[in-house]
């Protein structure tokens, strides 16, 4: 089984000078944890999850314990909200992140995925996006679509 035959299609994107807030929107109202960014060409160019778009609202570990004797003004996290969501994609995406072909065997990519500890894998042919696989998808070929 080749990874073109469980993979999804069509899957949605983002582009690089995309808001923090238009990607997460997008994400939450699709319920994904996770889109490929795209140039205008398609081509893929890095990787943007729901973590990589909330971790800029949170303070850092140094500021939490500091914050944990003298109290958190969370008016001031309004505000870092406001400027966080502002950010563009580029500034929090991973870039050139893992990828398989869609001819890859499914195996191979759920073996990919095992090692790298991760969900899904955007995949590419000739250097452009044709979709992207889950450990869902491969969950489903495997054990529901073969029996």
């Amino acid at each position: 089984m080749k990874v073109s035959d469980v993979m999804s299609h069509g899957c949605l994107t983002c582009q690089a000078d995309d808001t923090l807030h238009d990607a997460t929107r997008k994400m939450v109202m699709r319920r994904c944890g996770s889109l490929p960014v795209v140039d205008d060409a398609n081509k893929l160019i890095g990787i943007v999850t729901i973590r990589d778009t909330m971790l800029p609202l949170y303070p850092n570990f140094g500021e939490y314990i500091h914050d944990a004797k003298t109290g958190r003004d969370f008016e001031d996290m309004e505000e870092n909200y406001k400027r966080v969501m502002c950010m563009k994609i580029r500034d929090v995406m991973t870039p050139d992140p893992m990828t398989v072909a869609s001819d890859t065997p499914v195996l191979k990519a759920a073996s990919f995925m095992g090692l790298k500890n991760l969900r899904r894998i955007p995949v590419v042919d000739d250097g452009e996006l044709v979709g992207m696989i889950s450990i869902g998808d491969i969950n489903r070929g495997m054990f529901i679509q073969n029996g």
